[in-house]
């Protein structure tokens, strides 16, 4: 019977399998590609907000080709209806006359990427809460359950607002992390040009690596690594601390703590490690967090991001 240490090495090598796949079709972003795996191990939905064409479809379609994972893909704008996304009841007719019968959404499937996700209505936005928290759809009066595993990638662009409908802050809180995507480092954009420039279809055969069933694996496998009591205090204790800070209007709610202390035993697995250190909580800190809290007046005059206001809390816990 293997050790914990070897099972969590196996876990080690297969992430790593993973990210030398998807070297094969993205150059760089590899802390964007570990966040994502990050968010898929523990289960999450996830932001990424950047600004268009750095590839953010193409990496997240990647990813579920190497996971073996289903992709679908929603286009949000002002006029998607709920049922555009949800799927609606429709009459076939057939030899035996007629029947009502529910046509399933593309909310039905591994791994949906939601594009301009606040360029949806409200309305059409909370078509997806259900989805996003209880993996499961209704319409009218039956309730349909999504694949399993089920994660929803949303995207969107922080410079043109105009025509776009904020996210409230309840589903906000239900994106596991949010991230952002820069633009390439120094060298990359010259082979991204060279590799997409010099074929008409660029696409390398691509490893299965894993398959619905073996993601589910990891995903206990990620809840039992290891974590010191006073690792896991201090966790919390940066969440807590989100609540009554003089740079904040808001704080994060418990969902913070589970998720914070969760991506850090992702973390870990991915680092190679067997248990859960500070490093993996100071790491993953700001996306678990950034999302989750609002700056008060005083901040924003003094230019504050969020990403500041968590540098100064985790130094100060």
């Amino acid at each position: 019977m293997a050790t914990d240490e070897e099972k969590y090495q196996k876990v080690t090598d297969k992430l790593q399998d993973i990210m030398d796949e998807t070297d094969k079709v993205i150059v760089g972003q590899e802390k964007v590609r570990e966040q994502l795996l990050i968010s898929m191990l523990c289960d999450g939905n996830i932001l990424v907000e950047s600004v268009p064409g750095l590839g953010k479809t193409k990496m997240v379609r990647t990813l579920s080709d190497v996971m073996g994972l289903k992709f679908s893909r929603i286009q949000n704008t002002p006029d998607l209806m709920p049922s555009d996304i949800t799927g609606t009841h429709i009459i076939d007719e057939n030899s035996s006359g007629k029947d009502f019968e529910f046509q399933e959404g593309p909310i039905f499937a591994n791994m949906v990427l939601a594009d301009e996700i606040n360029r949806a209505t409200p309305k059409s936005q909370s078509a997806m809460l259900e989805a996003m928290q209880e993996k499961q759809v209704t319409a009218g009066n039956q309730t349909y359950q999504l694949d399993d595993p089920f994660f929803l990638m949303a995207t969107q662009n922080p410079l043109e607002q105009e025509g776009t409908y904020p996210l409230p802050e309840a589903q906000m809180d239900r994106f596991m992390m949010k991230i952002f995507v820069d633009y390439p480092e120094d060298g990359e954009e010259a082979e991204i040009v060279d590799r997409f420039t010099t074929e008409l279809d660029y696409s390398p055969d691509l490893e299965n690596v894993l398959s619905a069933g073996s993601i589910m694996k990891l995903q206990e496998i990620t809840r039992q690594v290891p974590i010191a009591d006073d690792i896991r205090d201090r966790a919390i204790q940066i969440v807590t601390e989100t609540r009554d800070h003089d740079n904040l209007s808001h704080g994060a709610s418990p969902r913070g703590s589970l998720n914070l202390v969760l991506a850090s035993k992702a973390h870990a697995l991915l680092e190679g490690r067997t248990h859960v250190s500070g490093d993996d909580v100071e790491e993953i800190a700001k996306p678990v967090l950034r999302h989750r809290i609002g700056l008060d007046f005083q901040a924003e005059r003094e230019g504050l991001e969020p990403d500041d206001v968590i540098d100064r809390i985790v130094g100060e816990v």
